[in-house]
Parts: structure tokens; C-alpha cells; sequence
């Protein structure tokens, strides 16, 4: 095959594997990971594609990986997100010592053994870290492929019948968490005729048990019209005044200023706006809302978080990452003020640095050449690992010098895939060519040790959640979910009940998981060598 038609061997393994991973069987997807399953096809009947085509993918996947799971990495392993960090370590180290041990007790080859922990953890990232490991011509794909599905639907199962066999309501288990953790956190508004002698000719300011009870009092009723006001105003007897705040505080600063208005014929000069906000300062990253006290120190609440691609509403303990994409409702002059202290620059989230990201792969390239010496043994991070620990520094720190670690979320994810399916379909195409030798040979050894693989580490990591972690069942649940890096597995947790808790969990675990797998599957290589 010449080159040019070997470009269109490529295309169509990527066209038919998208369109592969597009379709549903019982609610489930293979997403991006189809392209590995028609490059398999491809391969086994002798097509070729362009040589070297995948190195360039792999490297430029890993890295937009680095780049999407920074900012909570390390700061997941702090603070709350400790014992969901915990979990995701667990459950990565369990799939990996079970591999270890199948592989020997069934004297399974190292690629298979490595390619079937990516499978069973549905972990891309930790496969292209098994092939730049492997000599060329490698079956780790064969085993991802073969133990990929059993890491998808044994997830949803679990997801599924685990809450049946355990008697767990998750839709009232959410309803009564979040009445625990909610109750009266509410933002109302409340119009206040002030009549109390003590608050008379006193100034806004004057009065810190306002700011103490996290309530805002920013508009005063002239005529009809609600009118914002600031806090050097003057309250005087007969004043109509707007109080802001959480619902079981409001009551308390009702009664300091005199008592409800029966006043109903008035409008506000503006309605209350919306803006997202991305968070990158210091001022607010690694805070969480209870320390941030948006209301009382912005007078804007944060009524969203979207974090990973996922949205939830945050709870007061909830910390703010670095890139997240905050929905703050205030005034216009407030949500101003509040965005220019969260570092939120709209121009250059909209930009794509391609100074920066070419800078930042020649840094990870050269990074991951470096060898490391330790007595007479040495190692190098290579062409997965180099640029994944750059972006995983760029991406938590923001900007290293002139370089920043930063790319619009769209333009991420395309970068992303783009390189990703490249990467797949050459793996697949390769190991395609000795597909059907390994599974006569090897089938029902890989199949069992991929069904162990991805039970055994979810049933450890329920188990530790509820016993030594002390976390409720949603925390769980999400947790693994994000632990297996299951987002089908999410899903099913999330249809069940409307509470955010499996979402934040899911979305805290998953990246220390996404970094680990890759970590755990190097080493898997070298143990088994």
C-alpha cells in the first residue's frame, strides 16, 4: 500500500470507530474507544496505516490529559477531597496488584497482563503509557480490547445492583443529605420596614451582626423602585430596606432592623444577573465556599460549579479548583468585583496559546528523555510520562513563566481526541496482525482475569468508603465511579437521585485516578519483565 492510500486506511479506521463508539446498547457507549476495537478489525486483514502516526498522538493526548487533570490533582490529595483521593489510590493499586498476581498465577504475557488493567479500568491514558513502555509490536491493545468491555458494563452493573441488594433509596438517601447538609442555606430575599429605636440614624457599616450572619442589605424602596445603596447609607425610621441571605439567617436580621414590610407594588431597577466565572487566583482557589463567604464579602452567591465537564451545585464545603467555571448571580457591579479577585480573564480563556503548547510538549519531550539514575539501575519518564508531568504542573500552577497551562475547554477536548484516536488506531491496526492467535490462545485466561480485575477493586473500595473512610453511600458510590474512571457508571448513580454529592465525588477521585492508572501500568510492565 502506498502512503495515500494508507491516510485513507486511517481515516477510516478513526470515521468507522467513531461511528462505532456513537452507538447505544443498553444505555452504553464506547465513545473514542471504538476506534480501537475497527483498527483490531483493520489490522487482522491486513490493512496498514502511515507509520509513526501514533507517537505523535500519544504524546499530544497525554499531554492535553496533564492539562485537563492538573488543577485537582494535587490539590485533591488535601483538605476534603482526602479520603475520595484515598479511594481512588486504593482502587487503582488493588486492580494493579490483582494483575500482577493473575498474571503470574496464569502465566499470561507482560503486554496482555498491562493492556488488560487499562481495559478493566477503562483507562486509555494508562495504556498509551504501556505501549511507549513495550517494544514495537506489542499485545497490550488485544487485552485493552478483550477487557475494556468488562470494565464498562461491570461498573454500570455494580452501579445498578448494588443499591437493590443493599436496600439504598438513593433518591430519598439524596433528599435527606441534602436536608442535613442544606438546611437553611437557601438564599431568599425579604423586604424590612425598619422601626427598631436601636438601628435608627446608625450607617450599614455600623452594623457588623449583618456581615456576621452572611446577609447582605443592597437595595432601599424609594417610591416603588428598589435602588441599589451602599453601606455608608443611614437607616431611618419608616426605611424600606432589602435583606439578602441564607433562609435561617434572614430572620435573625429581620428582627435587628424592625419587622417584614407589607409593602408589594415595587420593582428593582435591574434584575439580578448571571456570569460564568473562571476561577484562577489564589484569592479564591483552594477555599471553600463556607471560608470564601461569596455573599458576605461579594454580595453574589455561586449558584453553579462546572468542573470536568460535570455541573453540580456546590455545598458550602466544597473547594473551589483551579479552572473551574463558577455561575455567580449578583449585581452587576458585585459579580464585576468578584470576577476580577477570582483572576477571571474572559479574552484569554477564549485564546488558544500555541506558543504555549508547543513550548510545553518540547519541554515534556525532552523531560521524558532524561534518564535517572539510582545505583546501577536508571529510568526515563519517556514520551508518556515527560509531557504528562509537564502538564500536570501547567496545569496546576496555571502558567510556569511565559508558558501558560490553560487552553479553552473545547479546544482541549479536540486537541485531545484528535490525538487520542490517532494513538488507538495505530495500536489497534499493529496488534490487529496477531489477533486471532492470542485470543485461541489466551481468551477465556484474559477473560476471567479481566472480570477479576474490575469487580475485585470496586467491591475493596466499597468496603473501605463505608468502614475505615466513614463516607456516606452517594460519596461512595461516586467516589468509585470516579476511582474505575467510569463516567457510564456516573450515570447511573446520577439518574437515580438528584443530589450533587456523586457527581462532586466522582469529579475529585477521578483525576487522581486518570494519573495513578497511568503510574501503576509503567510499573505493572516492569515487574512482570
Amino acid at each position: 500500500m502506498n502512503l495515500t492510500e494508507q491516510l485513507l486506511v486511517l481515516l477510516a479506521v478513526i470515521a468507522t470507530g467513531l461511528l462505532l463508539g456513537r452507538l447505544h446498547l443498553a444505555g452504553l457507549t464506547l465513545g473514542s474507544s471504538g476506534v480501537i476495537f475497527t483498527g483490531l478489525a483493520f489490522g487482522h486483514f491486513g490493512y496498514r496505516i502511515p507509520e509513526g502516526i501514533g507517537l505523535p498522538g500519544l504524546v499530544l493526548f497525554v499531554y492535553c490529559v496533564g492539562l485537563r487533570a492538573g488543577p485537582a490533582f494535587f490539590r485533591s490529595f488535601v483538605r476534603q477531597g482526602r479520603s475520595l483521593a484515598k479511594l481512588a489510590v486504593l482502587l487503582t493499586a488493588t486492580g494493579a496488584l490483582l494483575t500482577w498476581a493473575l498474571a503470574r498465577l496464569l502465566a499470561l504475557p507482560t503486554d496482555l497482563a498491562a493492556g488488560i488493567f487499562a481495559g478493566a479500568m477503562t483507562s486509555t491514558p494508562a495504556l498509551a503509557a504501556v505501549l511507549e513502555k513495550l517494544p514495537s509490536g506489542s499485545q497490550a491493545a488485544v487485552g485493552y480490547g478483550l477487557a475494556y468491555p468488562f470494565g464498562v458494563v461491570g461498573v454500570v452493573l455494580v452501579m445498578e445492583l448494588l443499591p437493590r441488594l443493599l436496600r439504598q433509596n438513593l433518591s430519598e438517601l439524596g433528599k435527606q443529605l441534602a436536608s442535613q447538609e442544606e438546611a437553611g442555606r437557601q438564599i431568599v430575599r425579604m423586604l424590612v420596614e425598619v422601626l427598631n429605636p436601636a438601628v435608627i440614624g446608625k450607617k450599614l457599616s455600623e452594623l457588623e451582626v449583618i456581615a456576621e450572619h452572611n446577609c447582605q442589605v443592597p437595595r432601599l424602596l424609594r417610591g416603588n423602585r428598589l435602588l441599589p445603596v451602599s453601606a455608608d447609607v443611614t437607616l431611618e425610621a419608616g426605611q424600606h430596606v432589602l435583606v439578602v441571605g441564607h433562609e435561617s439567617r434572614v430572620p435573625i436580621i429581620v428582627n435587628l432592623l424592625g419587622r417584614p414590610s407589607e409593602k408589594t407594588d415595587y420593582i428593582m431597577d435591574t434584575e439580578r444577573e448571571r456570569r460564568q466565572v473562571v476561577a484562577t487566583s489564589p484569592n479564591v482557589v483552594g477555599r471553600t465556599l463556607a471560608e470564601l463567604k461569596p455573599m458576605h464579602n461579594f454580595g453574589v452567591t455561586i449558584s453553579r460549579i462546572l468542573r470536568h465537564e460535570l455541573e453540580f451545585v456546590p455545598r458550602m464545603r466544597d473547594e473551589i479548583q483551579y479552572g473551574d467555571a463558577l455561575v455567580v448571580v449578583g449585581e452587576p457591579d458585585n459579580i464585576e468585583k468578584f470576577a476580577e479577585v477570582a483572576g477571571h480573564r474572559a479574552r484569554s480563556f477564549d485564546e488558544t496559546d500555541l506558543v504555549s503548547l508547543t513550548a510545553g510538549l518540547i519541554a515534556g519531550v525532552l523531560l521524558g528523555m532524561v534518564s535517572f539514575g539510582f545505583g546501577q539501575e536508571s529510568f526515563s519518564l519517556g514520551l508518556a510520562g515527560g509531557p504528562l508531568f509537564v502538564a500536570l504542573l501547567l496545569g496546576h500552577f496555571g502558567r510556569i513563566g511565559p508558558v501558560v497551562g490553560h487552553f479553552p475547554r473545547a479546544a482541549l477536548m479536540l486537541a485531545m481526541e484528535a490525538g487520542l484516536v490517532c494513538f488507538l488506531a495505530d495500536a489497534g491496526v499493529r496488534a490487529g496482525q496477531s489477533l486471532m492467535g492470542v485470543l485461541s490462545q489466551y481468551g477465556l485466561r484474559l477473560s476471567a482475569a479481566s472480570l477479576a480485575v474490575v469487580l475485585a477493586p470496586m467491591a475493596v473500595g466499597c468496603l473501605a468508603g463505608r468502614y475505615v473512610l466513614k463516607m456516606n453511600f452517594l460519596e461512595i458510590l461516586g467516589g468509585v465511579a470516579g476511582g474505575m474512571t467510569s463516567t457510564p457508571g456516573l450515570a447511573v448513580v446520577t439518574a437515580k437521585t438528584d443530589s450533587e454529592i456523586p457527581v462532586v465525588s466522582y469529579a475529585t477521585a477521578y483525576p487522581v485516578a486518570l494519573i495513578l492508572m497511568t503510574v501503576f501500568a509503567q510499573a505493572l510492565v516492569g515487574v512482570l519483565s
